[in-house]
């Protein structure tokens, strides 16, 4: 269904309405392309549209009007069983609130993905303990959220949103709920995906030391981008 050639996204004249009759405007024209392996960062002050770009690129809802394409394919108008199909396999998700399930455990939370697209117990148990070592909770596989740090919660959060290997992963203020040595951690945990695995990074972000570290930085207001600005550009 999806050609994983580049680019990964590419939005013209995105937009997105709410309320009676289309009357709140909530994103106004967007146009973004983001290359296989870029990390973006989406700012701006609240209101200022990025939430709901992230939602139209995360195919959690369709645009009022303009044309989305994933990974060379036009998912604008795709029904929800479609999205479903292209968040399963072709998406990871990365929320503040981290959205782990609070009776299950780490290795649990990360290999439910699994069990949706379909794979055995064993494979799921495995691929998810490789996922755990690999954000370095190969210690935590049998401990439950309430008994890990929000550090190492959100690195559980990582590691689930890694479980089927997508090809995107979007990120809503992944450092915004942990102190700055650990909103580090985490940083560098989605930076060494884009180095070793390849794996596009659009994230929403508050803070400006997170902003520097994307290769791009995407400022947004009133529901348009505003300005772009490239790492190490003059």
């Amino acid at each position: 269904m999806i050609d994983a050639s580049p680019p990964v996204v590419e939005c013209r004249g995105l937009s997105k309405r709410y309320g009676a009759e289309g009357a709140l405007l909530a994103l106004d024209d967007v146009d973004l392309v983001v290359d296989a392996g870029e990390i973006v960062a989406l700012r701006g002050p609240s209101g200022s549209g990025k939430s709901t770009l992230l939602n139209l690129l995360g195919c959690l809802d369709r645009p009022s009007s303009g044309t989305y394409r994933l990974g060379g394919a036009d998912v604008s108008e795709l029904d929800r069983t479609a999205q479903a199909w292209v968040r399963l396999h072709y998406l990871g998700f990365v929320f503040q609130s981290f959205h782990l399930i609070g009776h299950a455990t780490a290795l649990e939370n990360v290999a439910l993905p699994m069990s949706y697209a379909g794979l055995g117990k064993r494979k799921r148990e495995a691929r998810a303990r490789e996922l755990l070592e690999r954000v370095g909770l190969t210690g935590r596989a049998d401990h439950r959220p309430a008994q890990l740090s929000g550090g190492e919660r959100q690195r559980v959060a990582i590691a689930r949103a890694l479980a089927c290997s997508p090809k995107l992963l979007l990120a809503d203020e992944p450092t915004g709920a942990l102190d700055s040595k650990t909103g580090r951690q985490i940083l560098d945990i989605l930076i060494d995906l884009r180095a070793t695995d390849g794996v596009t990074v659009i994230l929403v972000t508050h803070d400006p030391n997170v902003g520097r570290e994307a290769d791009r930085q995407v400022h947004m207001l009133d529901g348009r981008v505003v300005e772009v600005e490239t790492r190490g550009a003059a």
